[in-house]
Formats: C-alpha cells, structure tokens, sequence
C-alpha cells in the first residue's frame, strides 16, 4: 500500500499559496483516478482507491501544516507496512523544479519537521519548488498566494510532480529523478 501525503494548510485563505503545493498535488492525483477526498479520519481528509492494482490513499492533513505529523503517525501506527510518500513545497528549490528525494532531514520546513518528530525521516519525498523572495520574511512568503505570472509554471510542476508519484506507484521501486529545468 502506498500513502500519499500533501502538506498544506486547510481553509479557503491558504488555497492558493506555496505551501499549499502538496495539497494541490494530492487534488491532482484524486482528479487523474477519480478518487474522492470524502473521509475524515486520521487528522486528515482521505480517499482511497486503486492505481495499477495497488492499494492507494491520498491524505490531506487537517491539523494545519505545522503539525502534520500528528496525522502521519496515526496512519504509521495502523498501516506499518505502507510505503508513505509526502508531497511538499521547498524554498530551497528554484520555482517550479521537482526533486525526489527516498528520506532525509527536514530542513528548514515545519511540516517535514513535524513528520520527522512523529515517524522518522524514513519516508519519501516529492518536492516543489517555491523559490524564495528575500524581500519577505519567510513564514509571510510560504503563505502568501501565488503570482498570476507563475500560475502556469506551478500547474506544470503541479502536474509532473503527481506523475512522478503515479510512477513511483507504478514501478514499485525508489527513483532517482531529479528534473531537468
């Protein structure tokens, strides 16, 4: 089984900012396999479904992105042999890149923060770059919307980061990828 989840923040004024890029990943991936987000359970919104014969739920935490691992390790503890997968945004990554990476730190991200505190760093991670705006603290700048200008870039690394995830499922092994932009 794999466990997909997308860091973001829940309600309508975080909808569309960086460091909702995960949650849009997971809306992607429901939309591509017609898997409806209608369970609340876990700390999160879920659905479950099917992809290439394997056993898949997608996972949208409610408890605010800060403290995501609060729902991570209630899914750990009742699927302990599931692979989970994390969708998230990165102000370390050029805007619009998208980088695997099969475990590692948190960095300077909360939400990865939080996960690591609960369940450990032995968990993959498909990352979107945010890029960053030195103009801005940080905090202000992973919740502020993003520009009209940069829709188009985002839809694009929206789209080839849920790919990516499809992939992975689809292959049943670890990659090496990093993009080419």
């Amino acid at each position: 089984m794999f466990i997909i989840i997308g860091l973001g923040n829940i309600g309508i004024q975080y909808q569309n900012t960086f460091h909702n890029l995960g949650f849009k990943v997971i809306d992607k991936i429901s939309q591509k396999l017609s898997i409806k987000l209608d369970k609340k359970k876990y700390k999160a919104l879920i659905g479950q479904g099917y992809y290439n014969n394997t056993p898949i739920m997608l996972v949208k935490p409610t408890t605010y992105m800060n403290n995501s691992g609060e729902c991570a390790v209630l899914l750990k503890k009742r699927f302990k042999d599931a692979r989970i997968i994390v969708a998230v945004d990165d102000i370390d990554l050029p805007k619009g890149k998208v980088r695997y990476r099969e475990r590692g730190k948190s960095g300077t991200h909360n939400g990865l923060r939080s996960l690591v505190e609960y369940i450990g760093e032995d968990f993959e991670r498909v990352k979107i770059g945010a890029g960053r705006d030195t103009n801005k603290d940080l905090a202000d700048y992973v919740i502020s919307n993003i520009k009209i200008e940069d829709e188009k870039l985002f839809e694009n690394a929206i789209e080839e980061a849920s790919n990516l995830i499809l992939e992975i499922i689809k292959e049943n092994r670890k990659l090496n990828y990093i993009n080419k932009k």
